[in-house]
């Protein structure tokens, strides 16, 4: 059926994200995934498996809660719900076989808990869906970072919400020496001198405060392109604003202004690492990558 409204969510360490979206025919001839509505709600489970190893039942009821809203919506505009992934928290959490039960309860739909590869692939296969090209992918999540270029990925498990509940919401002089193991221990060389695209909540936070755009609008945040300098800039004007100041920022509401400057310090580091001055931003994601078809569903529709 053309333009069936498809349907996927991606439960994070810091939110939740459901994309709903279509396949839509292109001028030139080619079939994009559009988005048609977008809902994001803060669920912070990599703080409780920081703190205590497992999701508390107080996070896993505000996470039900949450996903019983998606459900609703999904259920209300008779989408078809394809995918529910799960990433590093639940990687992590000692408690993940009990979590799984109830969001399947919750969404009437069993999620799967997918490693940081295939977090990275996902993400790849969105971005080069979009724009068709050979470029290096970096989405800095909650609780991990993953590179990707064609088959070559790599996830570090270290993110924004990672950072804050280890430094505080801004890095200190440890920061250096942290930077300096972690690369020793995961080497980002492979990936260096590419063009890349930072994908995730960091990378759209950092696109509306810099653009200064009250309310999420994916086509004037897809595709900027940034330099180093602008990164700096902005990061300094975001960290010289008080904590409540900070967060009457657009696109920091919702607890993103607690972890946005240590997302934003872990992407200066990575860029250092990687040997380029500039980046661009997309908003696709996993959640994108989820709806394209497997590769065994690909065959089928041939044959």
């Amino acid at each position: 059926m053309p333009n069936k409204l498809l349907a996927s969510i991606d439960i994070g360490s810091h939110s939740c994200i459901l994309l709903i979206a279509a396949f839509e025919k292109q001028e030139n001839g080619q079939e994009k995934l559009v988005p048609k509505l977008q809902k994001v709600e803060v669920c912070r489970l990599g703080e409780d498996v920081y703190e205590f190893g497992a999701i508390s039942e107080e996070r896993l009821n505000d996470l039900i809660i949450i996903l019983e809203r998606f459900r609703s919506t999904v259920h209300a505009l008779g989408v078809d719900l394809k995918a529910v992934a799960m990433t590093e928290a639940m990687r992590k959490a000692s408690n993940s076989d009990e979590v799984i039960l109830a969001v399947e309860k919750a969404l009437w739909f069993k999620p799967q808990i997918i490693s940081g590869e295939e977090e990275a692939a996902l993400t790849y296969k969105a971005i080069s869906e979009w724009y068709h090209s050979e470029l290096l992918t970096l989405d800095i999540g909650g609780g991990s970072t993953e590179l990707c270029l064609r088959n070559k990925c790599l996830s570090i498990p270290v993110g924004a919400l990672y950072l804050f509940k280890k430094m505080g919401a801004i890095p200190g002089p440890e920061y250096k020496n942290f930077v300096k193991e972690t690369f020793k221990e995961y080497p980002v060389r492979a990936f260096s001198k590419k063009e890349v695209v930072f994908i995730g909540g960091t990378a759209t936070a950092l696109a509306m405060v810099y653009l200064n755009l009250n309310q999420f609008k994916y086509e004037q945040i897809e595709g900027l392109e940034m330099t180093l300098n602008d990164l700096e800039q902005t990061t300094m004007r975001i960290s010289n604003l008080s904590k409540e100041l900070r967060a009457l920022l657009p696109g920091l509401e919702n607890g993103r202004s607690d972890v946005i400057i240590c997302g934003l310090y872990w992407l200066k580091s990575l860029l250092e690492r990687l040997h380029v001055e500039s980046f661009k931003i997309s908003t696709a994601g996993i959640r994108y990558g989820l709806l394209y078809p497997s590769p065994s569903e690909e065959s089928h529709e041939i044959k």
